[in-house]
């Protein structure tokens, strides 16, 4: 799966840093994801991320957020188009709120 931001809806304005290994989203100065080649990255609470990691071998927890949030690997296919959208969703959300 190659993941496309701009097919995620129901986000507001958000800024783009591309750097030589990954593009960073932020929403004001706080990001809330990142796309590296084969993996993005994207914040999430404990539990769900719990949940995710058990239950998926390409949801792993992430580099840069670190236990803040969850690593996919994209070659994996295991969750769907639309469930990762609604995560990035949920990150977006949860960075509004910090």
């Amino acid at each position: 799966m190659v993941f496309d931001i701009s097919k995620v809806t129901g986000i507001g304005e958000y800024t783009e840093k591309p750097e030589k290994e990954r593009t960073i989203y932020n929403k004001g100065d706080k990001a809330f994801l990142v796309i590296n080649k084969n993996t993005i990255e994207l914040r999430t609470d404990d539990k769900l991320a719990k949940l995710l990691e058990e239950k998926y071998e390409s949801v792993m927890q992430s580099r840069y957020f670190g236990r803040g949030g969850i690593e996919i690997v994209l070659a994996g296919d295991q969750l769907k188009p639309d469930e990762v959208n609604d995560l990035v969703r949920l990150s977006y959300n949860l960075t509004l709120e910090d």
